[in-house]
């Protein structure tokens, strides 16, 4: 309301041909023109003084375009269903070799791509196998140094076995010798028949001893 006030002021104290256009936040538009011009009449010289007229398209200028566009569009969804392989009959011998070319190369472009892809793919999977073979190896070192750690723990020092050798040769020498000394002595002894008959002064009694 202020604004529209003040254009109505400034137009009367200038004597100027004024047009001021205003949209509120909610979207709402208000406009004012110094009469007796209106606003479009304002808009109208606007643009034929500052050389932005808007192009003026009469009713067969806009058909001819839509009828063009139309075309258009009908061509291409026929070749798109020829690149699908449907509604093959109206197309001439010409026609089909420019299309089986066309589809040769489409496919030459396909299986690069696809080979590019698989390249990609074996690639990755080498750099997967690669890792996993170093972790594999990392993995098998460690336990080889656990082993060799737990070995080293269980094993005992040769000295030491020396050591216990020596007290044990010690110990079988004296039990050896204990055993010579509380052993019986052995004398020699002889041997008589117990029967008459059997002593007889050609007999020689036989010495035995152990």
């Amino acid at each position: 309301g202020g604004l529209l006030k003040k254009a109505r002021e400034l137009a009367i104290l200038c004597d100027a041909q004024l047009g001021v256009i205003i949209f509120s936040s909610s979207g709402k538009m208000f406009e004012f023109s110094s009469p007796p011009i209106s606003m479009r009449e304002i808009i109208d010289r606007y643009q034929k003084l500052s050389g932005n007229c808007a192009p003026v398209y009469d009713n067969q200028q806009v058909y001819c375009e839509i009828t063009r566009m139309k075309n258009e569009i009908d061509k291409l969804q026929a070749t798109m269903r020829h690149f699908a392989g449907e509604d093959l009959t109206s197309l001439t011998m010409n026609e089909m070799l420019q299309l089986e070319q066309q589809l040769e190369i489409s496919v030459n472009k396909v299986r690069s791509r696809k080979e590019q892809l698989l390249q990609q793919q074996l690639d990755n999977l080498r750099r997967k196998e690669n890792m996993l073979e170093e972790q594999n190896r990392e993995l098998y070192r460690v336990i080889q140094d656990h082993h060799a750690a737990s070995m080293e723990q269980k094993m005992v020092d040769p000295s030491m076995l020396d050591h216990f050798g020596v007290f044990y040769q010690d110990d079988h020498q004296a039990a050896r010798s204990s055993m010579l000394q509380l052993s019986p002595q052995l004398h020699p002894f002889r041997l008589q028949p117990a029967q008459p008959n059997l002593q007889d002064a050609n007999l020689l009694p036989h010495d035995l001893q152990l």
